[in-house]
């Protein structure tokens, strides 16, 4: 079980991450584009995702991955991190990194 503390540390690796906040709560941005966020509740984590990749994980693992009417219109998903797999986590935030970083950070990152 991943705490925030060790998204956090995760986040930190990937070039260009900015912590701040977003309604109160501790919060990722890539050159200011927002990537995520601790939920209000303290144990979900609030992440940018591709809606149809949003979509096969709801579908596929429910207990983890859930959205709220308040998110649906958007491309975010709520993590449970109490059962999210922390590999799968680390690829979520990358692949949200890689969707909103300037081509460029990301060409320098994986060159």
């Amino acid at each position: 079980m991943p705490t925030f503390e060790e998204v956090r540390q995760f986040a930190r690796t990937l070039p260009g991450i900015e912590e701040g906040t977003s309604y109160g709560t501790p919060a990722f941005r890539v050159r200011g584009r927002f990537l995520g966020r601790l939920h209000d509740d303290g144990e979900r984590l609030v992440l940018k995702i591709d809606l149809a990749e949003r979509e096969a994980l709801l579908q596929m693992q429910p207990s983890t991955f859930t959205v709220t009417p308040h998110y649906e219109p958007y491309p975010l998903v709520l993590i449970r991190l109490e059962t999210v797999d922390p590999l799968e986590l680390r690829e979520l935030i990358t692949e949200a990194w890689r969707r909103e970083a300037p081509k460029r950070l990301v060409a320098d990152f994986e060159g």
